[in-house]
């Protein structure tokens, strides 16, 4: 029979389960384990490396900032987590895996500067009531607190920023990992904030659901940080994006607590849980999702296409949407990211065009078949050429590792950096040919010859995400090379009115640009609602909302 949650009165002791432990990436890869770069990738390699490579190697081991945290601060901090100074710590083993997120310029500076930027300690709540007593004693203590979930941040969303205060913690939220409800009839899920997007998986997929939440980051990101950030997983189309997935959220601010989301639907003035949900611990923290959940599906069917161009894929995938035809993935790669990855696999002359993929995940084969040979057609009034399953199949194999291949190609002078905006479908070939054109002019300004590549990655009626990806030679100072270009992009989607982010945040690296899309009173607003929780300013100083001194200075 299915379950439902119990009156308070009678409410199960939680957690209903705890997952097994997941492993954190290295504190200077993405991940834990280097990617091995494909044989086919060294003639692209070749073209970008004409001249002398400039090569960033790892560093055997990082010199941190000393900690500014007090006994007297340590042991308050302690005095609150029920696993005492172990959960509240200044080891430099630990800080070395809390300097911030994982995006090129994080990397580069962790193997080119000698001292690493570090948290003063980590401190590792297990409750909601444990995040709320760490945020009090650090309000009382002057301790700037940034929330980190699997630190995959791309965006500076978990740089380990005092502010203007004396020190500052990382609130590692891997302790609160554990399913703490299900209900089985409304098919709603309570998850603590750090459990992983595998812990969930596991935890749902033992009971027969999933969530359906995919993004890239996928192998260490954190359910509260898919909230607190607006995640789209790659099987956006099929599930939603993360926002759309979320009924319920317990936060945790300086000033209190919320408990927010009662109703699948409700009219009780404006939707509070939206204040949160892409707030990236500027407000509070949150320490409880409660998701949408499905069956596990009983069958997959899957395709591929080769489009003529971009701008002929680019209408079938907007016909397809508007008339609601409904893939679990759909995917469509410019002709110069199709043919590097046609290159990458060996298959240099097998394809032409543009490559489409989808997936379809249904309850029946008859049902996911349906659903494939419904965009086949629309695709086929478009020019499509059917492609088979196998490109889609390859896809899906391979699509956690493009992150770590990064790391590869920085082993050998390579630059490769993402970046993502959406906007129209009106809109959309203006957007595009910009940003590509702001990211080639810059990196060839620099002395560099980049490969731009492109795709469709997240679909809705009105418009569509369009997804980045930068290939260059590193040059002798890297880290300004990216972010001029990364600068040039963003000035460029702001000009061709895209927005700044689609699912990446905003973090401190978009805040510059967040004016001149939500406007100067937009940029109030969010000021006043951090006032009002969050009055000493602790809560990650310096992302999504700047710094109250820099406000000042500005108005």
């Amino acid at each position: 029979m299915p379950t439902t949650p119990e009156s308070p009165l009678s409410a199960p002791q939680r957690p209903l389960a705890v997952p097994a432990p997941r492993p954190r990436g290295d504190w200077d890869a993405w991940g834990s384990e280097p990617a091995r770069l494909p044989a086919a990738a060294k003639a692209i390699v070749a073209t970008l490396l004409p001249g002398k490579a400039h090569p960033v190697p790892h560093r055997a081991a990082p010199v941190l900032t000393p900690s500014l945290l007090t006994d007297e601060d340590h042991t308050a901090l302690a005095a609150v987590v029920d696993a005492g100074a172990a959960a509240a710590t200044r080891d430099d083993a630990v800080r070395m895996l809390h300097l911030g997120g994982k995006s090129t310029p994080d990397l580069l500076r962790r193997r080119l500067d000698e001292t690493q930027a570090a948290p003063d300690a980590v401190v590792s709540p297990a409750t909601h009531d444990e995040v709320a007593a760490v945020l009090r004693v650090c309000g009382e203590c002057g301790i700037a607190v940034v929330p980190f979930g699997g630190g995959t941040s791309v965006v500076g969303g978990v740089d380990p920023v005092r502010g203007a205060h004396r020190a500052v913690i990382a609130l590692d939220l891997g302790r609160t990992a554990a399913l703490l409800a299900l209900d089985e009839v409304s098919l709603l899920a309570t998850f603590g904030a750090g459990t992983t997007g595998p812990q969930a998986e596991e935890l749902l997929g033992a009971r027969g659901y999933t969530l359906g939440h995919f993004p890239q980051s996928f192998l260490y990101a954190s359910l509260g940080g898919y909230a607190a950030t607006r995640s789209s997983g790659q099987a956006s189309r099929g599930y939603g994006r993360f926002d759309d997935l979320v009924h319920a959220l317990r936060v945790a601010t300086p000033a209190g607590d919320l408990d927010l989301g009662r109703a699948p639907a409700s009219a009780a003035g404006p939707d509070l849980r939206e204040l949160f949900l892409g707030s990236e611990g500027a407000f509070g923290v949150l320490t409880e999702v409660t998701v949408r959940i499905r069956p596990v599906p009983a069958a997959t069917a899957y395709g591929a296409w080769s489009f003529p161009d971009f701008a002929s894929g680019a209408s079938a995938f907007r016909e397809a949407t508007q008339r609601s035809i409904r893939p679990t993935v759909l995917r469509l790669s410019d002709e110069t990211e199709t043919r590097v990855n046609a290159a990458m696999g060996g298959h240099l002359t097998r394809m032409r065009g543009c490559l489409a993929v989808a997936t379809f995940e249904d309850a029946t084969a008859a049902e996911a078949e349906a659903a494939r040979a419904a965009l086949d057609a629309v695709f086929r009034a478009h020019g499509a050429t059917p492609r088979g399953e196998d490109p889609a199949r390859s896809w899906e194999r391979g699509r956690f590792a493009s992150p770590a291949l990064r790391d590869t190609l920085m082993d050998i002078g390579v630059l490769a950096e993402t970046l993502e905006t959406a906007t129209t479908w009106a809109n959309l070939p203006t957007l595009k040919a910009s940003v590509t054109a702001a990211l080639t002019e810059s990196l060839t300004a620099a002395g560099t010859k980049p490969i731009v590549l492109c795709h469709i990655s997240h679909v809705y009626p009105a418009g569509a995400s369009l997804y980045f990806t930068v290939v260059a030679a590193l040059t002798d100072d890297p880290g300004a090379q990216w972010t001029t270009a990364k600068d040039a992009a963003s000035r460029a989607i702001g000009d061709a009115r895209g927005t700044i982010t689609h699912h990446h945040a905003v973090g401190r690296d978009h805040r510059p640009y967040l004016e001149a899309e939500i406007g100067p009173l937009g940029v109030e607003v969010l000021r006043a609602v951090k006032d009002v929780l969050d009055p000493r300013g602790i809560m990650n100083p310096g992302a999504l909302v700047a710094p109250a001194a820099d406000a000042a200075e500005r108005a």
